[in-house]
């Protein structure tokens, strides 16, 4: 959505320092979506380097919740701030760790 959000902005326009800088950026915002993609597809699945990923994806989220939130920013800094805080509490609950404990199958023998 973010990334949505900003090619949107960048096409509409929006004055910015370095065309080349926001493509990078623009980039860099659709690779983080697929891997978030990919985290919770697999976390989905079962396989248990998920949690490592998702509880980092979380911790992202609030490095920018926080200050947006202390900006003035108060509900987009709350829509940041608790949804992350309720899956980092629930990524520690026991039902989700025994979920997330697949580490993947062994290559078949001949």
């Amino acid at each position: 959505m973010a990334a949505g959000w900003y090619g949107y902005q960048l096409l509409n326009g929006s004055p910015v320092l370095s065309f080349w800088g926001a493509v990078f950026t623009l980039g860099l915002l659709l690779a983080f979506a697929a891997w978030l993609y990919a985290v919770a597809v697999f976390l989905y699945r079962g396989y248990r380097w998920t949690r490592a990923a998702a509880l980092v994806a979380q911790l992202f989220v609030l490095t920018i919740g926080f200050p947006t939130l202390s900006g003035g920013l108060v509900v987009a800094g709350l829509a940041m701030l608790l949804p992350a805080v309720a899956a980092i509490v629930l990524l520690f609950h026991s039902k989700v760790i025994s979920y997330a404990s697949r580490t993947g199958s062994a290559p078949p023998a001949l």
